[in-house]
């Protein structure tokens, strides 16, 4: 009996060594290791980030207050989790996304989000971002909290003309009042920057291509193309502000460091618009053969109470990137546009019939 117990403990023992190998080596192999990896060069002698690549991620642009910079093993293999059909961060209402259909207080767009798609057309990542072994709770990683810094005064009062310029509207009075994207003159969600962000939608692709005096960036979402000159800066006159700005490009060592000023007071981040001096900086590593680590800096004093950024994995995306003929086909501006002009006719004939 003695010796079947000890067997059993054994075993026990054997079981549960090699399961903590297991996680082990599956957090190693997520990691990567780099060791030795040389990147490869093109004919000028600079590292080669042409190709194909995708930014899309599981972690959070910005962090949930009071955690810290790192998720543990553990929690990346529960957020990574795959409910039977469903993806591990669900786009749609059917897959486990909130339903605000019956929300009276929100607007259509709200209401309808999550219901709108099935879940096919949801591409949200499937992977927690790991950068230096660590897989990482937010994007954002300057402030140390993980978190956008608070506006400034002039920056809060900003955004409450903004916000008060708007309320004079509904939003389906003119076709300014749409989004950029659902309007198809600037990628969703900052796809294609600067920073260049996750959309959280689809379609978070982009194919670099680049020569001795120039780099091009194109972005599947909206197939926004940034051409960044490499060399000396030759800046735009301060009025000239063109979408993405303009961007200028140097090599620091193994690194490609991108800087854009002149940015659109339209092209507004995350909610905000730029001032007139804010500046992006932008530099991109190859780690290793799958990988462009992106590193981005926002310096607007006028906005912001401090620079800020973070660092987001691109990694390799071996498949072909399709075209995004934003306007062909596309009816969904006409659509809300006379939408709501049907509904007008409609309230103003009812109002007619009650006089």
């Amino acid at each position: 009996m003695k010796s079947r117990y000890t067997a059993f403990l054994l075993v026990g023992f054997c079981v549960t060594a090699t399961q903590g190998m297991m996680s082990t080596a599956a957090a190693q192999s997520r990691t990567g290791d780099a060791r030795g990896w040389e990147a490869p060069r093109t004919s000028d002698g600079h590292p080669d980030l042409q190709g194909n690549w995708t930014n899309v991620t599981l972690t959070p642009f910005e962090r949930e207050e009071g955690r810290g910079p790192v998720f543990t093993w553990e929690e990346v293999e529960d957020i990574e989790r795959v409910t039977e059909e469903c993806p591990a961060n669900p786009g749609s209402v059917a897959c486990g996304r909130e339903d605000n259909q019956g929300d009276d207080s929100l607007g259509n767009e709200g209401r309808l989000r999550g219901a709108e798609y099935s879940e096919v057309y949801w591409d949200r990542g499937t992977r927690v971002a790991i950068v230096n072994g660590q897989p990482r709770t937010s994007l954002v990683t300057r402030p140390a909290d993980g978190r956008r810094p608070a506006l400034t005064p002039e920056g809060e009062r900003r955004v409450e003309e903004y916000e008060a310029l708007r309320d004079q509207f509904a939003p389906y009075d003119h076709p300014e009042l749409r989004p950029l994207g659902e309007r198809c003159i600037v990628s969703f969600g900052s796809s294609a920057g600067p920073p260049m962000m996750p959309n959280t939608a689809y379609n978070n692709n982009y194919t670099i291509v680049q020569t001795a005096d120039h780099m091009v960036i194109m972005t599947e979402m909206v197939h926004d193309v940034r051409v960044i000159q490499l060399g000396e800066p030759k800046p735009l006159p301060a009025h000239m502000r063109p979408w993405f700005g303009d961007s200028w490009g140097r090599w620091e060592g193994n690194t490609l460091v991108v800087e854009t000023t002149n940015i659109h007071p339209d092209q507004r981040f995350r909610g905000i618009a730029p001032s007139e001096n804010m500046k992006v900086i932008e530099r991109l590593t190859r780690t290793d053969e799958e990988t462009i680590l992106y590193d981005f800096t926002i310096e607007d004093p006028m906005i912001y109470t401090e620079p800020w950024g973070g660092e987001i994995p691109f990694k390799r995306f071996d498949d072909l990137l399709y075209e995004y003929a934003c306007h062909e086909g596309n009816y969904s501006l006409e659509g809300v546009l006379s939408g709501a002009r049907y509904q007008e006719s409609l309230e103003a004939q009812e109002q007619t019939d009650q006089r």
